[in-house]
C-alpha cells in the first residue's frame, strides 16, 4: 500500500508545458524548421488517409482512387481551413477593428497554428467533388467511406495546439491541469505564473476518438448510404465542440445573436448540428440507393463477357453464326453414341439396297426410283391395292420452291 501511495505522489498533478516544438534541419543557405504543430496535421492526415482507404476499399471503389481524390481535398482543406481562422480572428492579420495594424504575412505561415475546422470541411469537400468527377465515383459515397477517417486526423491534429501551447480553456484546480509557459505570449496577462489551465485539446482529442469508435460501430449496425454517415459526423463534432469552444479563453470573434453573446464558433456549431440534423433526416427518407455503388451513372466497370454466348450464333459482336470445331466435335461423339436399340427393319429401311455386290448406292434400283427426263418412278404404296405398279410424278425443275 505504502508503494502505491508513493507511486501516486510521484505522478505531476498537472500536464507539463511541452519541452520541444519542433527541430531545425540544417541547409546550404541556412536551416528549415520543422514545427511540432506540422507533424501533428501531418500524422492525422496520413492516419486519417489510411482508415478512409481501407474503408473506400470496402465499397467496392476502383483501386487507386482514393489518391485520386484526396490529391483535391487535402490542399483545398488546407487552404479553406486558413482562410476560415483568419476571418473569425482578424485582428492578428488586419489589426484590432481593421485598423491597418495587423502583419498580413502571418497569413501564409499555418505552422504557428490557426487552422479552422468549418473552412477545411466546406473547401476539403469541394476539393473531394472534383476528385470524384474525374475517378468517377460518387461524393455521397466517399463522404462515407471518409467521415471516420476525418475525425481521426483531428483528433491527432489537436496535439499540435498542445506544441504551440495556445488555444487552452480557463483555470482549473483539476489535477489534469495544463501549464503553460509564463514568458509564452499565449500566457494570459494578469494571472499568477503557476496558474493551470484546461486541457481543451485533449477533450477534443478523446471526443474525437469516442467519436471514432462510435460512428464505425453505427455504420457496421447500420450501414449508412447517401452521405448519411457524413451528416452523422457533423452532428457528434459539433455536439463535442460549443462546449469545449465555450471553454476556451483565447481571442475569438463575439457574435450577439437572440440577446446571447458568444464566440463564432460555438453559434457555427450549433447552426451546422441543426443543419446536419435536418439534412440526415431527409436523406433518410429516400431509402438506400439502387443500385448500391459508388460509381457514377455511366462510369462503373464493364461486365465481363459469358463464354457460354461466344459461339451462339444470335448477333453478338464478332460471331459469325457457325459453330467452331470445338463444339462440332463435341456434337458427334453425341451422334456416334446415340441409341442403336433399333428395330432391324427401320435399319433396312435407312440402308441404300446394294445389289450384286457392287456397293453403289447411286445406281438405280428396284426399290430406288430412277429419274428419267425430269420424271422420277415413285413406286406405289402398300395398302393402295396396286403393289405391282409404279407411280410416275414430276420432279421439281432447279431453281424452284418447295
Amino acid at each position: 500500500m505504502q508503494i502505491l501511495l508513493q507511486a501516486a505522489a510521484a505522478v505531476p498533478a498537472s500536464i507539463p508545458s511541452p519541452d520541444w516544438s519542433g527541430f531545425d534541419i540544417p541547409l546550404p543557405w541556412g536551416s528549415l524548421r520543422i514545427h511540432a504543430y506540422a507533424l501533428c496535421i501531418l500524422a492525422g492526415i496520413v492516419l486519417g488517409l489510411w482508415l478512409t482507404s481501407v474503408r473506400w476499399a470496402r465499397r467496392g471503389a476502383p483501386e487507386g482512387s482514393v489518391w485520386d481524390i484526396v490529391i483535391w481535398a487535402i490542399p483545398f482543406g488546407i487552404i479553406g481551413g486558413r482562410l476560415y481562422h483568419v476571418v473569425s480572428s482578424p485582428d492578428q492579420y488586419f489589426g484590432p477593428g481593421f485598423d491597418g495594424t495587423g502583419d498580413l504575412w502571418l497569413i501564409p505561415q499555418i505552422q504557428r497554428g490557426g487552422l479552422g475546422i468549418w473552412g477545411a470541411v466546406v473547401l476539403g469537400v469541394v476539393g473531394a467533388w472534383i476528385g470524384c468527377r474525374r475517378a468517377g465515383v460518387k461524393l455521397t459515397a466517399f463522404l462515407d467511406a471518409a467521415a471516420p477517417g476525418l475525425l481521426l486526423a483531428q483528433a491527432i491534429g489537436r496535439w499540435g495546439n498542445y506544441f504551440n501551447q495556445e488555444l487552452f480553456g480557463g483555470p482549473t484546480t483539476l489535477p489534469w491541469g495544463l501549464q503553460i509557459d509564463a514568458d509564452n505570449p499565449n500566457f494570459p496577462a494578469g494571472m499568477p505564473a503557476d496558474t493551470l489551465f484546461h486541457p481543451t485539446f485533449l477533450y477534443e482529442s478523446l471526443w474525437n476518438i469516442a467519436g471514432v469508435v462510435i460512428l464505425l460501430a453505427l455504420d457496421r449496425r447500420f450501414h449508412f448510404r447517401r452521405a448519411r454517415l457524413f451528416w452523422l459526423y457533423a452532428m457528434y463534432y459539433t455536439l463535442g465542440r460549443v462546449w469545449i469552444e465555450a471553454m476556451r479563453i483565447d481571442d475569438a470573434e463575439q457574435i450577439n445573436l437572440v440577446g446571447i453573446t458568444t464566440r463564432l464558433n460555438v453559434w457555427t456549431s450549433i447552426f451546422v448540428f441543426i443543419a446536419a440534423l435536418v439534412v440526415f433526416v431527409l436523406v433518410g427518407m429516400k431509402g438506400r440507393p439502387e443500385p448500391d455503388t459508388p460509381y457514377l451513372a455511366g462510369r462503373g466497370p464493364a461486365p465481363e463477357a459469358d463464354d457460354s454466348e461466344s459461339t451462339s450464333g444470335d448477333g453478338d459482336a464478332g460471331d459469325t453464326g457457325v459453330k467452331s470445331d470445338d463444339h462440332v466435335a463435341a456434337v458427334v461423339p453425341a451422334v456416334r453414341n446415340a441409341d442403336t436399340r433399333v428395330s432391324d427393319s427401320e435399319s433396312r429401311d435407312n440402308l441404300p439396297v446394294i445389289q450384286n455386290g457392287s456397293g453403289n448406292a447411286s445406281t438405280p434400283t428396284e426399290d430406288e426410283p430412277a429419274v428419267r427426263d425430269g420424271k422420277k418412278s415413285v413406286p406405289a404404296t402398300p395398302g393402295t391395292g396396286d403393289s405391282g405398279r409404279k407411280v410416275t410424278e414430276s420432279a421439281p425443275e432447279a431453281g424452284t420452291s418447295k
